[in-house]
């Protein structure tokens, strides 16, 4: 028995710190709120995305409560839920490289994968390693709607580029995908936010029919973050949505994309130091709570002036003088950013009224390739 499994059923406050706490209540009720939006009521498939959950156990729970298959960013991440018998996995990124080919494709001898392209040269290497390996993994063509970062444009370029996969005998063409977020995420007119968005995906849904018009089957039209998932997933001809790392909530969430669920994610601390009335110092820093592009924030501390990380500490200043908490007393932190968060911890701690109930390894950090 592990020394972190030895401590379930103890309460939080017996855990060494700093810790990464997520509250399994919590992370319910945000499952339950993502499924309703998203299954129950807008009718269509969620395909959460694992880039900020890194954990397999969280991602079986998101299958068990309807979704049809996870999203992942890197390939490396992809192995990892494969490996935890996860089958259905989206690749939301373009694969580049012989050595990450050539696991890509024989990848799909475990689990049903399909990846993004947005070149032609792309496409010709996956094809060649797929009819090497005697596999034929799926593919989407990602196209830029919004972010201007990867992808291929909009409309006749789209049609262009998926006719090419599609003439590929060691690929399977499953639609297109796009992201809608970044700036349209933090836009915070509720109708501005919705006009945009509808807009972007616009793009995208018409670009899958002019495929559909080409002769070309488009099977999947994937695109939806935590940030726009409940506008995105009602509007006609997407497929699926990708939001996951909402499943946590967070400060950047709630306070930058206006997201409503709960936060469950936070980083138990404990006080170090007390050098004046209104200054404390907790143990964990921005190798332990990231600093972008939220800070995260104590909970019960009433008013805080501010919040600064250096590299193993977080030094919090109180609008008023107060002996508490006192050295050696517990603190704990909303996340910022549970995307920039999650990776810097070996495991999850979840916990449930104030009790460690299970101990989950983060199976996906450090996978870079």
């Amino acid at each position: 028995m592990s020394a972190q499994t030895a401590m379930i059923g103890r309460p939080i406050r017996d855990l060494d710190t700093p810790v990464l706490l997520v509250d399994l209540d919590k992370l319910e009720r945000n499952i339950g709120t993502m499924r309703r939006v998203i299954i129950r009521e807008a009718g269509i498939g969620w395909r959460p995305h694992c880039k900020a959950i890194k954990t397999p156990a969280i991602a079986h729970m998101l299958l068990r409560a309807g979704a049809h298959g996870v999203t992942c960013a890197k390939l490396g991440e992809a192995e990892v839920m494969a490996a935890a018998g996860i089958r259905s996995i989206l690749v939301a990124n373009q694969v580049v490289g012989e050595q990450k080919v050539a696991r890509l494709v024989h990848l799909q001898r475990h689990a049903e994968v399909i990846v993004a392209v947005d070149c032609e040269a792309q496409v010709e290497a996956l094809d060649a390693a797929a009819r090497a390996a005697g596999t034929r993994p799926g593919v989407v063509i990602e196209v830029n709607i919004a972010m201007n970062r990867a992808g291929v444009e909009p409309g006749e370029p789209t049609v262009t580029l998926a006719r090419q996969v599609a003439a590929c005998r060691g690929l399977r063409f499953a639609g297109l995908m796009a992201w809608e977020g970044g700036r349209l995420a933090e836009i915070p007119q509720p109708d501005e936010k919705r006009r945009q968005i509808t807009a972007a995906v616009g793009l995208l849904t018409a670009s899958a029919e002019r495929c559909r018009a080409a002769g070309l089957p488009v099977e999947i039209v994937s695109c939806g973050g935590t940030g726009t998932y409940w506008i995105t997933a009602t509007l006609p001809g997407v497929t699926e949505v990708q939001a996951g790392g909402g499943v946590f909530g967070d400060v950047h969430y709630r306070k930058d994309y206006g997201v409503e669920h709960e936060q469950a994610l936070s980083v138990l601390t404990t006080v170090v130091s007390r050098p004046t009335p209104t200054r404390l110092v907790c143990d964990a820093g921005w190798k332990a709570m990231a600093l972008f592009p939220a800070l995260p924030q104590p909970i019960g501390m009433g008013e805080v002036r501010s919040v600064k990380l250096s590299a193993e500490h977080a030094t919090v200043e109180l609008g008023t003088p107060s002996a508490a908490p006192a050295v050696g007393e517990q603190v704990e932190f909303v996340a910022g950013y549970c995307d920039s968060t999650v990776f810097l911890h070996d495991e999850l701690y979840g916990v449930r009224a104030g009790h460690l109930e299970v101990v989950w390894p983060i199976l996906g950090r450090g996978k870079l390739r």
